[in-house]
């Protein structure tokens, strides 16, 4: 385990980055994560793909969820972490930027050269004619629709929803796609979904042109971000990690900091 100074000694070192980042990158915004310190779930894991389009239940629990936990996660704000990523692609210092978050916060942060590797929460598509709805508009539907279930109050879970467990879900009224009824799901990647290919072939290819990669706040644990972790190391670039606990690629790191994100990063923003 190596100190900020390290870190700060890596990144001044590789001046072509390639950085991933993961939910630890957020909490500091008041988003939980996912996987304690041994990267085990900390809770449930997240709906599956096969489990949402097969079960008209899991649905309605779904969206019961993410309307009482949207108001939570659309009001959370860039942090430290993320100013420090945007001011290092600022300093020309940023080959990309892949994250597995789908909270947005890197672009608001004044980041440009983002890959949304598993999609975005902000906005909802039909998985049928795959027409696009703002998640904001689709919240005004539900609650519309829904109106007994805007005064629960629930602990905000990563995935923009909320823990309401115990409830009954059955009179819960999920709106179809406008355009043709079909099943509306967000944009992001679900557990058991493909990540589109075009993503992960643009983030290969810039991380053939980086010197380093720079993984902040991401256990690699699934392996959309493991993959990218696993091309580095093939390709002989070094790799430094900034995670609160054990990564899938711990034996194929160069650095490794075990310090909140933007604690560590924070130097950034006073060079």
């Amino acid at each position: 385990m190596s100190s900020p100074e390290a870190l700060r000694q890596f990144i001044e070192r590789h001046p072509r980055l390639f950085v991933l980042t993961g939910a630890g990158c957020s909490t500091d915004s008041g988003i939980p994560d996912y996987r304690d310190a041994a990267g085990d779930w900390k809770r449930a894991q997240p709906v599956t793909l096969q489990a949402f389009m097969g079960d008209r239940a899991t649905r309605r629990r779904y969206w019961a969820r993410s309307l009482s936990g949207w108001t939570h996660f659309r009001r959370a704000q860039p942090n430290g972490a993320h100013h420090a990523l945007a001011a290092l692609e600022e300093q020309g210092r940023l080959e990309l930027l892949v994250t597995q978050n789908v909270d947005r916060l890197h672009q608001r942060a004044g980041s440009r050269r983002v890959v949304d590797l598993h999609g975005r929460l902000d906005v909802v598509r039909c998985t049928e004619c795959w027409h696009l709805l703002d998640r904001e508009e689709f919240q005004h539907e539900l609650l519309a629709r829904n109106p007994q279930w805007a005064r629960l109050e629930a602990r905000s879970a990563p995935d923009g929803d909320a823990d309401l467990d115990g409830l009954d879900f059955e009179t819960f009224d999920v709106p179809s796609c406008p355009r043709c009824a079909g099943v509306v799901k967000p944009d992001v990647v679900f557990f058991g979904e493909g990540v589109p290919k075009e993503r992960v072939e643009t983030a290969l290819r810039h991380l053939e042109r980086a010197d380093a990669m720079l993984v902040v706040g991401s256990s690699l644990m699934v392996y959309s971000g493991y993959r990218f972790a696993r091309a580095a190391a093939d390709a002989g670039k070094p790799i430094a990690a900034l995670n609160l606990g054990r990564t899938r690629a711990d034996d194929l790191l160069t650095l490794k900091v075990a310090a909140p994100c933007a604690a560590a990063l924070a130097f950034v923003l006073t060079t």
